[in-house]
């Protein structure tokens, strides 16, 4: 009798476990499910279609964090002004503003952004061994003074919401003033992107590799 308990509470167990797997399936399935996919042209709304409009004469096809912007349209088109001046003519040289977006997707672990900007920071100039520390959470080594500056700045901006004097000290002697509104500008712009892409779970390219692992809770 007692052999025939133990079977049927293993029986059980199996099954728990068995579901507990098959839920954890479907929970991964549903969090790779594009939540805002782009809109075809004949469900926009007029709205819509003029903000895509005036992108498309600018910038092209708006992909990734803009399909999902469009759904408020005049947010699109103010938004477009600020990632125009951060993206192509801030204060920063793209190394460093590159280097920016970088951390700012780290600390987001947001891959789509980060395959955006990977190759353009080492185009820019950045060390690819930089951007693997970063990637996997360390602080890099063999960083120039500039570099340093920055790092320090924007990760303690992202993590502890402020940033002590000598950091601020270090880095407006690096950057100046306006520098270092840029540097704030980039961390907070493309955190705004980093929360358009994970609340709409916007996937990679089906080719893309994703290049960052979640930071552990």
């Amino acid at each position: 009798m007692t052999e025939c308990k133990c079977d049927a509470r293993g029986g059980r167990t199996r099954r728990i476990a068995r579901l507990v797997v098959l839920m954890s399936l479907l929970s991964v399935g549903a969090q790779a499910q594009n939540r805002m996919p782009p809109i075809p042209d004949e469900d926009m709304t007029p709205a819509q279609k003029e903000a895509v409009a005036e992108f498309r004469a600018e910038r092209g096809e708006p992909t990734g964090p803009w399909s999902v912007i469009l759904r408020s349209p005049e947010l699109l088109n103010r938004l477009r002004g600020v990632s125009d001046y951060l993206r192509f003519n801030s204060s920063l040289p793209p190394r460093l503003s590159e280097f920016v977006i970088l951390v700012t997707a780290r600390e987001w672990s947001q891959n789509y952004e980060w395959a955006a900007h990977y190759r353009l920071a080492v185009e820019g100039g950045l060390s690819p061994d930089i951007a693997a520390a970063v990637a996997d959470g360390r602080r890099p080594d063999g960083m120039a003074d500039d570099e340093e500056a920055l790092y320090d700045f924007c990760t303690a901006l992202h993590r502890d919401g402020r940033v002590s004097d000598a950091a601020y000290a270090r880095a407006v002697a690096e950057f100046g003033e306006q520098g270092v509104v840029d540097m704030v500008g980039l961390s907070g712009y493309y955190s705004l992107i980093a929360m358009v892409l994970n609340t709409a779970r916007v996937p990679l390219a089906p080719n893309a590799t994703p290049g960052l692992e979640p930071f552990p809770h």
